[in-house]
């Protein structure tokens, strides 16, 4: 199938007389005729759900068809993008482990990784996308687990370049993974990249309506962790709260993965996403195909009118000719990139905040990548945690601001900027 049909039609088809849309099971607990039978799915000897707070059929539902758009083996939803993110590298990389990651992650990403985990006694070092290959070499060590970046950064706009990250990894016998909310699989599929594992905050252009939060985790299914087994030994050493099942050998590359995931790190945290919340997500991921498009078109024309614009200082949207990352975006995402645009006024914070509070369509939200148009000043907002060094290193100037470009017509869209420059 299409892209376009799978975001119909993948991920549940329904037998004679079965509803149409995925059931909603809202059930905490399975029912099961023997104890037998429930003792299989507890030792993973069968397949089936005991426990919401582990898996739920509404949810796998639309894992599946995530999974198909991506072009996956296997895939499961979290309770949030920031939960994908941890269970992601979390699954493959406890402490006294070592990761490296694009410095210019959306910033709670960082601050998730860069305070929290370090805490965990996992160390990260943070290297710009556009770091050499002697540079990223370089950064390897003996406890190097796993690579991670964003394929469009958030709010910094800068196109990952996959493919070379992906080789420089294998190189090492790591995966890579790539968090790939902002381009969706609508727009790149980061695995026909070289990907191994694909993360998503599914609350952004998935859903699309400022309904739910949500994330998501495929795996590939290429990464032969048996080949480096003395790497992952969580996925290549029998679990003992497992009877002694060893990931690897029993799910193979295609299912090891998030089978571990699922049955560890969901078990013992319980980031589950409400099964209320993945219907309403697979409602928005029926549309995607057709809004996306419609984002690309909208921001690019906001992108060049604001690059026409006297009084704006610069402006940074990856399908600009002028950008600098125009041609990577063309190789990843040649059908368009996102519906974000950053650029900054001239004038620096106190221009920019008298120009936000004069918008009418677009709001000031902290949110981004929905049908509607917002707006947000990151460094004073999402990325206040970070000082002025670091948030030059994550890509954002203390000045940018982050234009998520909605689905309104665009002449609104604008006018109301016109409006709002007028007024300054």
């Amino acid at each position: 199938m299409k892209q376009a049909t799978k975001c119909i039609q993948a991920g549940y088809t329904p037998k004679n007389g079965e509803s149409r849309m995925i059931p909603i099971v809202q059930s905490t607990t399975f029912k099961y005729d023997t104890s037998e039978d429930m003792g299989k799915l507890f030792d993973l000897e069968a397949e089936g759900y005991f426990y919401t707070r582990l898996q739920n059929p509404t949810n796998d539902y639309v894992a599946n068809k995530i999974c198909a758009l991506e072009k996956g083996s296997a895939a499961m939803l979290t309770s949030s993008g920031q939960a994908a993110n941890f269970y992601s590298i979390f699954n493959i990389a406890n402490n006294g482990d070592h990761v490296i990651c694009s410095s210019t992650i959306y910033g709670g990403t960082y601050n998730l990784f860069n305070v929290t985990m370090r805490k965990m006694g996992i160390d990260f070092t943070f290297l710009s996308p556009d770091c050499s290959m002697e540079e990223l070499e370089a950064a390897f060590k003996p406890n190097t687990k796993c690579v991670f970046g964003e394929t469009i950064a958030n709010p910094a706009l800068i196109v990952f370049d996959i493919e070379a990250w992906a080789n420089k990894a294998h190189e090492h016998g790591v995966p890579l993974i790539v968090d790939n909310t902002f381009a969706t699989p609508i727009n790149c599929r980061p695995i026909e990249w070289g990907c191994d594992i694909v993360t998503h905050s599914t609350t952004k252009y998935m859903d699309g309506h400022d309904a739910t939060v949500g994330g998501c985790i495929v795996d590939a299914g290429k990464f032969d962790w048996m080949k480096y087994a003395d790497k992952f030994p969580g996925l290549t050493t029998p679990d003992d709260s497992y009877h002694g099942i060893t990931y690897a050998e029993k799910f193979g590359k295609e299912g090891a993965f998030i089978t571990k995931c699922t049955a560890q790190l969901m078990r013992d945290f319980g980031s589950i996403q409400a099964p209320m919340n993945a219907y309403l997500l697979n409602l928005g991921l029926e549309s995607l195909h057709v809004r996306m498009p419609r984002h690309c078109e909208n921001a690019l024309k906001v992108a060049q009118y604001l690059e026409s614009n006297d009084k704006v200082a610069w402006v940074n949207y990856p399908s600009l000719p002028s950008n600098k990352y125009y041609d990577r975006a063309k190789k990843y995402m040649p059908d368009g990139t996102c519906g974000v645009v950053s650029f900054g006024i001239k004038g620096g914070r106190q221009k920019a905040e008298a120009f936000m509070s004069n918008l009418k369509i677009a709001m000031i939200a902290t949110h981004v990548a929905d049908a509607h148009t917002c707006v947000l000043h990151p460094a004073s907002s999402t990325h206040r945690q970070m000082n002025d060094e670091e948030l030059i290193a994550g890509g954002v100037e203390p000045d940018l601001i982050r234009l998520s470009v909605g689905i309104e017509d665009i002449e609104d869209i604008l006018f109301d900027l016109q409006q709002a420059f007028d007024n300054i």
